[in-house]
């Protein structure tokens, strides 16, 4: 039924259970995945009248995010050709995760975005907010959530 799925990751222990979960899924469905890792935008802090110095330049903040993204990016697409499942990895810059997996998933032909829930509840979850809510509240496309056995 699903061909092609859409993994965000974001390196974490529960993204990285979740891209298992994804592989295996792709293994018993024939389906490929696209891995994505949203990189943020480097941030620019005002106080008052200027800019707080910050030690990073934009260049050394986009290549130490591009260096975390291909490390998390490279440990999926091994666990994939581990199961001789077909994937491919993206990386962007958005500060909005929820616009960029969404969008990903519409420009790669994605018919499945399949996303871990970190479980926040209440009123954390409510300042927080998820990530995951967001893009089952505005995606056409299925979402698939992912919820760790040990969190259930």
């Amino acid at each position: 039924m699903f061909k092609h799925l859409l993994v965000p990751t974001d390196g974490s222990a529960l993204s990285d259970e979740t891209a298992a979960s994804a592989v295996q899924f792709a293994v018993e469905t024939g389906a490929k995945i696209t891995f994505l890792y949203v990189r943020p935008d480097y941030p620019v802090a005002y106080f008052g009248e200027g800019a707080l110095v910050d030690p990073t330049t934009p260049e050394s903040f986009a290549e130490m995010t591009e260096k975390t993204a291909k490390e998390i990016l490279d440990r999926c697409s091994a666990a994939a050709a581990a199961k001789n499942v077909t994937s491919v990895v993206q990386s962007m810059v958005n500060d909005l995760p929820y616009e960029a997996i969404i969008e990903t998933a519409g420009k790669s032909g994605c018919d499945l975005i399949f996303m871990a829930s970190h479980g926040r509840r209440g009123l954390v979850g409510l300042l927080l907010g998820s990530e995951t809510q967001k893009v089952l509240t505005h995606s056409t496309i299925p979402v698939l959530v992912y919820r760790s056995p040990e969190k259930a």
